[in-house]
């Protein structure tokens, strides 16, 4: 009797270890994802392509929250990473994006400026305060004007500022809380006001128009202080990147978007969708309004996720 017992516990327990291996083998494999918004739409293609040859693997996009970002599996931002966080993260740059300004197209200040552009110096007055500027020596600007900038750290107003010599904080205006598309809402909203962006915020990636309701105003891209007629390139969204991509140009700021994963105990399917997206992502930046990357920069960044395949 008591081998009988011993035996039917044994057969129920082979059960359960039966049933629950069958179900950790049947288990989606998750990756999560976070960071920089204005990449999202790029990131949420590489992911619907990946999935379709990689079925078992889900990879989400969480929007940040207060969170530690590096509870993620993946982080993909817009802005330099701090020393410290290099030192725990392998980080490659996928691609860059460009800023330009902007204004609500109803504005007096998009119909004067969309014909006479903004040199260095007017960009800097506009945009920044500086207690070390002249004001004798400050152009008359004669229309009402509002800026508008974001409220948090990120990618694009610290690449903004950085640019022409500041910092996030010197950036004048309204400062809008949420994401960049919320800077581009709040936008066309004022008609007196100005603002910068990303272009795949600026145009419709579909049309490849500026969307509706916004006005970029030519900067000078030569730095000669004047802006000329062949450097109102704005027409289209596919313009403006093959002079960006073909030409070193002035007054319109550029900086890399990266991914990164951590150097130890990082997510084996993170590594995988990552060196996936290596290889098979570039083709999408330009689609999407980014540039693509340095060539140089990436072929050695690229190197140093081959070899974690390794390890």
């Amino acid at each position: 009797m008591k081998s009988f017992i011993s035996f039917l516990i044994v057969y129920f327990l082979l059960l359960i270890a039966s049933a629950s291996f069958a179900q950790s083998e049947g288990q989606t494999k998750k990756v999560v994802i976070t960071g920089a918004r204005f990449t999202y739409p790029l990131l949420q293609k590489w992911i619907n392509e990946y999935k379709e040859v990689n079925p078992s693997v889900e990879v989400i996009i969480n929007p940040r929250t207060t969170s530690d970002p590096a509870s993620y599996d993946l982080l993909i931002e817009a802005y330099q990473l701090s020393r410290e966080i290099q030192e725990e993260r392998e980080v490659i740059s996928l691609g860059r994006y460009a800023l330009l300004p902007i204004a609500n197209s109803k504005s007096h200040f998009a119909k004067t400026y969309e014909e006479k552009g903004l040199d260095k110096d007017l960009l800097k007055q506009i945009f920044f305060h500086d207690i070390y500027t002249s004001k004798e020596k400050q152009k008359q600007v004669r229309v009402p004007y509002t800026v508008y900038t974001r409220l948090q750290k990120a990618g694009p107003p610290i690449t903004f500022a950085k640019y022409f010599g500041y910092e996030q904080q010197n950036i004048k205006g309204n400062a809008i809380a949420g994401a960049d598309e919320h800077l581009i809402k709040a936008l066309l909203k004022d008609s007196t006001a100005v603002s910068y962006n990303n272009l795949g915020l600026i145009y419709n990636t579909k049309t490849k128009q500026v969307i509706d309701g916004l006005t970029i105003l030519p900067v000078d891209l030569d730095d000669n202080g004047r802006i000329t007629n062949d450097e109102k390139i704005y027409s289209s969204l596919d313009n403006v990147l093959a002079k960006l991509e073909s030409e070193e140009v002035k007054n319109v700021p550029i900086a890399d978007f990266h991914l990164s994963i951590k150097k130890r105990g990082y997510n084996a399917d993170a590594l995988k969708f990552l060196l996936w997206v290596i290889y098979n992502g570039q083709d999408d930046l330009n689609e999407f309004g980014f540039l693509k990357p340095d060539l140089k920069r990436f072929s050695e960044e690229k190197q140093k996720f081959e070899h974690l395949t390794r390890k």
